[in-house]
């Protein structure tokens, strides 16, 4: 299936079911973020953050508290995107195979 794609091409990626490895579930984690509203979301989230940063001084040197990062997206079985392919993420689906059902958007 991978092979049949073209780079820029607009992908739909479905999980079939969650690997075991923790690894497998951090790829696929970073997939998602590739959707163009979580995109946007994580932009924002970090502006907004940055500026409620709080920086105080500690031994005349400026430290800053910085809030973590919120998770926009949870991956389970059945949950859906849609990205842009590119050759760069092929290995990436390719790991996945048996955990992802990739087709045309």
């Amino acid at each position: 299936m991978l092979d049949s794609l073209k780079p820029g091409q607009a992908i739909r990626c479905t999980i079939t079911k969650l690997p075991r490895a923790e690894a497998g579930v951090d790829t696929i984690h970073r997939l998602m973020r590739q959707q163009q509203d979580i995109k946007r979301g994580l932009r924002k989230a970090q502006r907004r953050r940055r500026q409620g940063m709080v920086v105080y001084n500690r031994g005349n040197r400026d430290w800053y508290k910085r809030e973590k990062c919120s998770k926009l997206i949870h991956p389970a079985a059945g949950a859906a995107w849609t990205m842009t392919y590119s050759l760069q993420i092929k290995p990436e689906l390719a790991s996945l195979d048996g955990f992802l059902k990739i087709e045309p958007a």
